[in-house]
């Protein structure tokens, strides 16, 4: 999570201290890493490390020095940033990580790749680059190995809590605290140069007792600009209190634990182990942690309820919105609440990307994430937490549902319900929630992963996924959507198999399956549909017919992709089966047609013959006479294919009649031509140039944008479902 920066918090803004850091942060760009000086130098990217203690102001470093080399001469290629660490402390899985920096690249990542070929698309967009590949809180060596860069040409500034030794030519810098001079410049934002001035030595006095540390200094001038009455002098006795208080609450805790031999079990929710009352005792951290315990103390009682559940926002990012559900209060109490916190060090605000919407967004820092859990769990019950995480999610399921609903047209019953709803839930237009739906996505999805892992909300998580799946869709199309997805249906398949539910478990296999099946991992397809089909059969479900026809026409494609044609007929033929126990006519022509085109691959002429006259004696019974015209024309085609002129000229007139019963010019213009080229091989050249002289004219008459299909048009048009043999 990224740190409280040096520059946050009361005052104006701008990076202080750290000069000597800085400079030998850019001598380093040019030194030899340790592996080459120790004689083993490798063929990777160079890996600057700044290590220390959270709330050491190590991130507000690292983007310093990044944001100063990135852009230039050396790294003209920009800046990318990246987190490695979740809050709460858990790694940030590789694949994750990766995606979100091809996404910064503009480069597609295959939905549903593994993380070793997503490593590798990540080099191969890197090759040529010159960028700065900024990667914070970093969780371990290994994490970090995966994201480095295969050339020299990117440089890889890495935040980490401590050294990483096994990484390959890293130029290690570790920071402590900040000069005594720096420390009273950031105590001064908040408390003004007159208090400093009064009373010197108590500055110093203060700046002693955070520790020289960034992130406490911020939040102690958070707290001396919000009280402008107060003196420096007050602001360290309130210290010293916040640390006696802290102190006799450990006794208390302690005593308490000696008096009870087995520990009451945890009171808190999944996803949130107990912590005790504040992190373990650690003289390094104990100034933030004063620090804290002041800011905190210092606000009304729902405005500190309101911040320590924020350490339920998901991915630690916070809008109005998130805060308001969680507190259950209005939104512009809220928005209110969030920049006063922001103005006391508690809160970071997040850059606004260009067109995003939906107000300003914040980040819990990381150095903060573990104090607020453990306010959480010792002031709030858990039911109340449970609460306040399902009023934030079903505010999130209707902000989707209002972000897909705007794409709607006028009129519809989406367009109705949004009209119905409060102004703070509504987009102005489709550009708007575009942009809300952009910015918040990290969040969003940090949000369904949650929930989803939780397990205390299984029925709220599937309508979540299911609404930013739709909105997903709806903005940026299936395709440019698929790796968001794919995760999306991983996770309903989850909630699926918890809850014992084989329809949902059946349809988020097919969803998985079919984008395996659209990015070329046929084999992964294959058993995804497998396992949909023994889903959709399930006795308890007592089968869903529609489930299991789509699966076993899916699976028939798969193999049909794959070039297996004898076991694509034979699937094909089970969910022909399958639609004529429903008497769904549609489907038997359309399936009919594509064991026709199997069998013609094969080159078993009698099988295909059999199959589009079967196709062909469907559309007849549906009435689509176009369809029935193009199933004879191809029976006329397979004719010809083993050899049977005679028949398959005859064959393709009674075609051109359904053509032309059916009023389709482009339809009558291919068989025409078909007809003349079939005319060719038995010799008849008057035939062949009638039928052509009459096609000619057809497409004559034809619209222009009708006009450019050819005799090998689309699939749903003139073009018929057998392969072309020659």
């Amino acid at each position: 999570m990224t740190e409280q920066t040096v520059t946050g918090g009361a005052g104006s803004p701008g990076f202080l201290g750290r000069r000597s850091e800085l400079a030998a942060l850019h001598s380093d760009v040019e030194k030899a890493g340790l592996h080459t000086l120790a004689g083993r130098p490798v063929a990777r990217g160079r890996v600057l490390l700044i290590a220390g203690r959270p709330g050491s102001g190590r991130t507000a470093l690292a983007e310093e020095f990044a944001a100063g080399i990135s852009g230039g001469a050396d790294y003209p290629d920009g800046l990318l940033r990246a987190r490695l660490t979740e809050p709460g402390g858990s790694p940030v899985p590789v694949e994750r990580v990766v995606r979100d920096l091809l996404t910064e690249l503009g480069a597609d990542a295959p939905p549903g790749a593994e993380e070793d070929e997503l490593a590798d698309i990540l080099r191969e967009a890197l090759d040529g680059r010159r960028v700065v590949l900024l990667l914070d809180d970093v969780y371990s060596a290994e994490q970090l190995a995966e994201l480095v860069p295969d050339h020299r040409d990117c440089l890889v500034v890495a935040v980490s809590r401590g050294p990483l030794p096994k990484v390959p030519d890293v130029r290690p810098c570790t920071i402590g605290a900040l000069d005594r001079i720096t420390a009273v410049s950031l105590l001064e934002r908040g408390a003004g140069d007159v208090r400093i001035t009064v009373d010197p030595g108590a500055a110093d006095t203060l700046a002693e007792a955070c520790g020289h540390q960034p992130a406490a200094l911020v939040l102690v001038a958070g707290w001396l600009a919000a009280h402008p009455e107060a003196t420096v002098a007050d602001a360290v006795r309130r210290m010293a209190e916040a640390g006696d208080a802290a102190a006799a609450s450990g006794e208390a805790a302690e005593q308490e634990a000696d008096e009870d031999a087995a520990p009451p079990p945890s009171s808190a929710p999944p996803g949130f182990p107990a912590p005790p009352p504040y992190p373990p005792p650690d003289a390094a951290d104990e100034p933030l942690r004063r620090a804290f315990r002041l800011a905190h103390a210092a606000l009304p009682a729902p405005a500190a309820r309101m911040l320590r559940l924020l350490a339920l926002a998901p991915a630690g990012l916070v809008d109005a919105h998130t805060a308001a559900a969680l507190a259950g209060c209005p939104v512009p109490t809220a928005r209110t609440a969030l920049a006063g916190f922001a103005a006391a060090g508690l809160l970071r605000p997040v850059p606004a990307r260009e067109g995003a919407g939906g107000g300003a967004q914040y980040l819990v820092p990381g150095c903060l994430d573990a104090l607020l859990r453990a306010l959480l769990h010792a002031g709030d019950r858990p039911a109340e937490i449970l609460l306040a995480r399902a009023r934030m999610l079903e505010r999130t399921v209707r902000l989707l549902r209002a972000c897909h609903a705007v794409t709607e047209p006028q009129g519809t019953p989406a367009r109705a319900w949004l009209a119905g709803l409060p102004g703070s839930l509504r987009f102005a237009g489709r550009a708007e929630a575009a942009g809300w739906l952009a910015s918040r996505q990290p969040a969003l999805l940090a949000a369904a992963r949650l929930v989803v892992a939780d397990g205390q909300l299984d029925t709220l998580a599937r309508r979540l996924v299911s609404a930013l799946s739709r909105a997903l869709i709806a903005h940026r199309g299936a395709e440019a959507a698929a790796p968001e997805l794919y995760r999306l249906h991983e996770l309903v398949l989850g909630v699926a198999e918890r809850q014992n539910l084989p329809r949902e478990r059946a349809a988020a296999l097919l969803n998985l399956g079919d984008i395996d099946a659209r990015t070329g991992r046929l084999a992964e397809a294959l058993q995804r549909y497998r396992a949909a089909l023994e889903a959709a059969r399930s006795e308890r479900d007592q089968a869903d017919p529609l489930a299991v026809g789509r699966t076993l026409e899916s699976i028939a494609g798969t193999y049909a992709e794959l070039g297996d044609w004898q076991r694509a007929a034979d699937w094909y033929s089970r969910a022909v089966a399958l639609a004529q126990s429903r008497g769904d006519l549609l489907a038997q022509a359309r399936l009919h047609g594509r064991i026709a085109a199997a069998w013609t691959y094969t080159g078993n002429w009698p099988e295909a013959l059999r199959a589009w006259r079967a196709a062909a004696a469907a559309h007849r019974r549906t009435g689509d006479a176009r369809a029935h015209a193009r199933a004879v024309a191809e029976t006329a085609r397979v004719q010809e294919y083993a050899g049977r002129l005679q028949e398959a000229g005859r064959t393709g007139e009674e075609a051109l009649r359904l053509a032309e019963r059916s009023g389709d010019r482009r339809l009558q213009a291919a068989l025409r031509l078909r007809l003349a080229d079939s005319a060719d091989r038995l010799g008849h050249s008057a035939a062949a140039a009638a039928h052509r002289s009459a096609a000619q004219a057809l497409l004559a008459r034809t619209r222009p944008v009708e006009s450019s299909v050819t005799t090998e048009g689309n699939s749903n048009e003139t073009e018929l479902e057998s392969p072309k043999i020659d």
